[in-house]
């Protein structure tokens, strides 16, 4: 938990609230915040088993989880490969498109590019989301109307990361999966008051409505969690992801998997769970 990605805070609750229910479960613990002596700690604690709660950065991008291996501790979630390919929008998004998975039109620009040129070369219309290739919670995240915003835009999530993702805005209902191994573990509908399923939305109480299950009729349903399913076993994970999915009149579009879901007060896989019983 906690580390020093931009998702440290979310991290730290997602820690204590794993700890909190690990201890009253009659399970040995020890929260550790990742720092640069998380080896020597491991160590020195006796670490038989991690449960990983970090955020962002190293937590998800498969690091923490080499270190692991190469250490014999055994560790909840996915592979340092899997962690690796969903942290990254880039490279899941060929791997979904190469298993005929449907996302949104997407280019990516990387910081030395030319980037007026590039954005008049874009054919696919406005609005446009803008985001870092590899932050988690939002973080660096811009939905623009009009060109004129872009460059602010492009600034911002450049600041997290060198590459960055032009997508296409779908409009539509904004539903997540919980995937548990290789089953469905349930589906919930998020309704942010703000219109945008931001950072703040995610982690501040009262500021997004949640639906379970989703209002959406059963045949869509069973599309958004088959699409889900399928693209938890394209990126090979394992353990509980969240898959995010945007529907509209027309169709399902993918936008990632999280291989580290949040399990703060606010997060969805603990209300998926809960539901689901």
């Amino acid at each position: 938990m906690g580390g020093d990605s931009p998702e440290r805070e979310v991290s730290l609750r997602s820690g204590e609230a794993i700890y909190n229910t690990l201890h009253r479960l009659g399970y040995d613990v020890v929260a550790v915040d990742v720092r640069s002596d998380v080896a020597s700690v491991i160590e020195r604690e006796g670490i038989e088993i991690a449960f990983l709660a970090l955020h962002g950065g190293y937590g998800e991008n498969g690091a923490i989880q080499g270190l692991l291996e190469v250490m014999g501790v055994l560790y909840t979630g996915s592979s340092v490969l899997s962690s690796a390919i969903a942290m990254n929008k880039l490279f899941s998004k060929k791997i979904f498109t190469y298993h005929d998975l449907p996302v949104a039109d997407f280019v990516v620009i990387n910081n030395t590019d030319d980037i007026g040129k590039i954005a008049l070369s874009i054919n696919f219309p406005l609005p446009w989301v803008v985001k870092p290739v590899s932050e988690g919670s939002s973080i660096g995240v811009s939905v623009i109307s009009n060109r004129d915003e872009l460059k602010e835009a492009l600034d911002r999530a450049f600041s997290y990361n060198s590459q960055v993702l032009i997508e296409r805005f779908i409009k539509g209902k904004e539903i997540h999966v919980g995937i548990l191994g290789d089953r469905v573990l349930g589906s919930i509908e998020v309704r942010p008051k703000s219109g945008f399923y931001d950072y703040k939305s995610k982690y501040t109480k009262g500021l997004t409505e949640y639906i379970i299950p989703p209002e959406v009729d059963k045949k869509t349903l069973n599309i958004v969690e088959s699409i889900a399913k399928d693209a938890h076993k394209a990126l090979g994970c394992s353990g509980v992801t969240r898959v995010d999915i945007i529907v509209n009149q027309e169709d399902a579009y993918l936008l990632e998997v999280n291989t580290l879901p949040g399990m703060t007060e606010t997060s969805l896989i603990p209300k998926i769970a809960a539901h689901a019983g």
